[in-house]
């Protein structure tokens, strides 16, 4: 029976934390919902700079102009090489292919 008294006093000082707990959160709370009453408790919900309409206007204007002149240019056509270069390529691949597999035998 011991253990089940321990366990009774247990339970009775975890209801009386309870208690505190409950009491500590409705304090919290009264306090939230006063400063929430007041105008200025909460300023991060205001803008802190707004803009003109004729401001958003330029901003806008110069924008559609930027992706203009972005769309208008022309896409570059694709580089290619030309038949004589292609052979100084490959000529050159093969002997260093040859060097190489001299070099293993």
């Amino acid at each position: 029976m011991a253990n089940l008294t321990g366990l009774a006093g247990f339970v009775s000082e975890l209801r009386s934390e309870r208690t505190n707990v409950m009491d500590r959160l409705r304090h919290v709370d009264a306090a939230l919902s006063v400063l929430g009453k007041l105008k200025g408790g909460s300023n991060h919900t205001k803008p802190m700079h707004t803009m003109s309409a004729a401001a958003r206007r330029k901003i806008s204007v110069a924008q559609k102009a930027r992706w203009a002149r972005a769309k208008s240019h022309a896409p570059k056509p694709k580089r290619t090489i030309s038949a004589a270069g292609r052979r100084r390529i490959a000529a050159a691949q093969r002997a260093r292919w040859a060097k190489i597999g001299a070099g293993k035998k």
